[in-house]
Order: C-alpha cells, then structure tokens, then sequence
C-alpha cells in the first residue's frame, strides 16, 4: 500500500479556507446590528440635509469587499418628499413603517447564495427628531437586502 503525500499537504489548507469563509458568512450574517462609533470615512452631509422637525433623512452607504479598500457607495436619501435615492418611496415606506429603526424592518424569505462577498450597510441621518446612526456587515448583497429591504439598494 503507497501513500501520497503530496495531495494530502494542500487539500486540509483548502478545507480549512473553505470552513473558515462559511463560519465568517455565518458571523457575519448575525442579526444584532451596533452603533457607529469610530469615524465614518464618508460623514453624512448633515448641512445638505437641513434641520428641522419632519425633514427625515439619511445618508446612506454601501462598502462592498474590505471597509479600508472596498468599493462604497452612497446617497442622501430624504423622505419630505421621497428623493436622491434609486428606491426614494419604498424606502421612505419602510422607514416610516418602523419608525426609522432600521433593526426592527422585518426579515423577508430569500434564498441567498452562500458565498462570502461581505457588503457594509451605513446610515446616518434625523427621523422624527432623532438621530439615526446604523452600521452592519452582512455575508453578502442578497442577505442584506433580505434583511434591509430597499433602504440600501443602491446598485439597481
């Protein structure tokens, strides 16, 4: 009986990369969303927004890949009335519907590819009155918006 030992140095590094990415999908996939505290690299435009009760909006952004180096994106997203945003109304929709919590819109059912393409979801802004500030790192696109809805789809 032979034994190969060539395959069998690189196959466990191939496993052990591939359940790495699976649990870092599933961490990052977790519900709890935090409070930015350090510095957003793009700070909302708060004098474009103007203050004011009834004036809600939220600078918004999407950082896909690597938060230092990934791709971001981003737009003011204003509710009185709805503008500046690809899906202005049924943003503004959902925000309304909870109040502008943004951990409290309701999970929709999707069947989301478990591939790990990590997308950061930020938002910074005034609803009613208050100051909203939401930062949150999801497994990929298709888990954010399932968790989101319109309020970050930016690309379309």
């Amino acid at each position: 009986m032979t034994h190969d030992t060539s395959a069998s140095t690189t196959r466990p590094r191939r496993v052990t990369t591939t359940v790495a990415a699976l649990l870092l999908a599933c961490a990052a996939s977790a519900p709890a969303a935090r409070a930015v505290t350090d510095p957003d690299p793009a700070p909302a435009p708060a004098a474009q927004a103007g203050t004011g009760e009834g004036n809600d909006w939220l600078y918004v952004t999407v950082t896909r890949g690597d938060a230092r180096a990934g791709d971001t994106r981003g737009t003011l997203l204003r509710c009185d009335p709805p503008q500046g945003h690809p899906h202005a109304a049924q943003a503004c929709d959902q925000l309304r519907s909870v109040s502008g919590d943004l951990t409290a819109i309701p999970r929709r059912d999707a069947l989301c590819a478990m591939i790990y393409a990590p997308v950061t979801a930020r938002a910074e802004g005034q609803w009613q009155g208050r100051t909203v500030t939401y930062t949150q790192t999801f497994a990929n696109a298709c888990v954010m918006r399932a968790r989101t809805g319109e309020i970050f789809a930016l690309d379309e």
